[in-house]
């Protein structure tokens, strides 16, 4: 029996390892962003990292006007090729989707300053005609509780 229910996630979210030195917030994933989709029986896609294949793991962190370089887009473009193919295939089947990025993240964010990962992410969801839940993991710790009210709100 499938759920039919699928969590696409900045890679962050499950590696706090890809971020860049002094910005993680947690040791490893963010374990109560992943027991919950768990726990609602989701699947988790987790979206490639192109900052740290681009610029590596000990890297400076650049603001998005500093990404936005043709190069860059392209690694993006062609670091999400795969996960287009199964968003398309999903689709066929009604699979619901929801969508966690990183505020304020160059590549990840989703709502104040899209990052570019997400731009060219959306761009072909929107080109699918993907209907697609999305919601941010917050910069601010203050707004942590919110967050999570709002996932288990959005995912239910």
């Amino acid at each position: 029996m499938k759920g039919k229910k699928i969590a696409i996630v900045a890679h962050c979210i499950l590696n706090q390892n890809s971020v860049v030195n002094g910005l993680e917030r947690a040791e490893g994933a963010f374990n109560e962003v992943v027991e919950i989709l768990l726990k609602h029986n989701y699947a988790i896609i987790q979206l490639p990292c192109p900052e740290l294949i681009y610029s590596e793991y000990n890297r400076e962190g650049k603001t998005k006007e500093e990404y936005d370089t043709k190069e860059y887009r392209e690694l993006c473009k062609e670091l999400l090729k795969p996960i287009i193919k199964y968003l398309e295939e999903y689709k066929k089947y009604n699979f619901k989707f929801i969508l966690i990025g990183i505020e304020n993240s160059p590549t990840c964010d989703i709502f104040k300053n899209r990052g570019i990962l997400m731009e060219e992410l959306l761009n072909e969801v929107e080109k699918l005609d993907i209907d697609i839940k999305m919601i941010e993991y917050p910069k601010e710790e203050g707004n942590y509780k919110a967050f999570i009210k709002n996932l288990k709100k959005m995912i239910k």
